[in-house]
């Protein structure tokens, strides 16, 4: 059974950049790997602390990161971020 994905509007605002960017398809590959199952591995992911205690982070570049939230009672994957967290 696939996960529900939900975008906040700072990831939908990060889509565009990665659209300009041509990151695009990466990202297409993530977001499906993170729909059928968000603690596969391989692609490698990272538990967050601090701030984003509770959140995973997968890499789409050196630079970039996909950021999101799993909410296990709903099965609903919440991306929080697409493009750097170094801004």
């Amino acid at each position: 059974m696939n996960w529900k994905l939900v975008y906040t509007k700072q990831a939908q605002k990060d889509a565009k950049k990665l659209a300009s960017s041509g990151l695009k398809d990466k990202v297409k590959e993530l977001l499906k790997v993170v729909e059928e199952n968000p603690y596969q591995n391989p692609p490698p992911y990272e538990k967050l602390v601090g701030d984003l205690s509770g959140a995973y982070s997968r890499r789409i570049n050196i630079q970039h990161r996909l950021v999101y939230q799993v909410i296990e009672e709903q099965k609903t994957v919440k991306v929080l971020r697409m493009w750097t967290h170094y801004e």
